[in-house]
């Protein structure tokens, strides 16, 4: 009789962890949403309603759960219950979707926010990188098609073959273009117009403005000089760098493109 007296004074594992929540001052619903356990099944538990809870597995671990809310050490809830439970049957066979029942393991959402924010900000930052380095070597030079004058009928032949059209040849916007990797400098009496690389493709056309302009070329035969329709002759021999080139349309189409005369003004 002693005995039986003294098991039945040992608080049953709903009455521990109700007295636990009701010690921190808890209710039901905010276990509930600490631990993501429906409301219902806490309820059950305290109450040691067993045919309203899920299968034992569950059972347990929400126990457990709620005594981490609460304080209490998971594991001897667990065993404590397990033996409250032992022989009960389990009557309610309804299926129902389980939440997880230990927050601790489920990835927290900020953290799921920031992942799907910084995928973002890559995703924008690689498109700006991206749209930025294609639209680069437009600023090099510009890439405009040289404006063309209206053909005389000798100009599909080369220029220096036909002496009687170069007067004619000679008109027009003075164009550079790159048929290789060019590194060049026109300069227009002292003042730099344009100094850089010229890459397949690129074109700078000479300003109709410039007095005396001349060049400079790394690369005399990497580049393509046209006077309005014509193509001048080369600026200078393969493997030499061309320097004090006049990049007048009249001295261009001259044979054999001589280097002008340094300015009085320049260096």
């Amino acid at each position: 009789m002693d005995e039986e007296l003294v098991e039945s004074e040992i608080p049953t594992v709903g009455e521990r962890l109700k007295e636990a929540r009701e010690a921190k001052g808890l209710s039901l619903e905010d276990i509930a949403a600490q631990t993501r356990i429906p409301q219902r099944h806490l309820e059950s538990i305290e109450t040691a309603e067993w045919d309203k809870l899920p299968a034992p597995t569950y059972t347990i671990g929400f126990a457990k759960s709620y005594a981490s809310s609460v304080g209490l050490d998971r594991a001897e809830i667990g065993d404590q219950l397990r033996e409250e439970m032992g022989g009960q049957r389990f009557v309610s066979s309804q299926s129902e979707v389980i939440e997880a029942a230990d927050p601790a393991r489920t990835m927290p959402i900020w953290l799921v926010l920031s992942a799907i924010i910084a995928v973002i900000l890559i995703v924008v930052l690689m498109s700006w990188l991206n749209s930025r380095s294609l639209e680069q070597p437009a600023n090099v030079a510009s890439t405009e098609p040289a404006a063309t004058a209206p053909a005389a009928p000798q100009a599909s032949a080369p220029a220096q073959q036909q002496p009687a059209a170069q007067p004619a040849a000679a008109q027009g916007p003075v164009v550079l273009s790159a048929v290789a990797p060019a590194w060049i400098q026109v300069t227009d009496q002292g003042k730099s117009l344009f100094q850089g690389m010229l890459q397949p493709g690129q074109t700078f056309a000479v300003p109709q403005t410039a007095t005396e302009p001349l060049l400079k070329a790394g690369k005399p035969e990497a580049l393509k000089i046209t006077v309005g329709s014509a193509v001048a002759p080369p600026v200078g021999p393969p493997g030499k760098v061309a320097s004090k080139v006049s990049l007048k349309g009249a001295d261009l189409m001259r044979s054999g493109a001589q280097p002008a005369p340094a300015p009085s003004t320049g260096q």
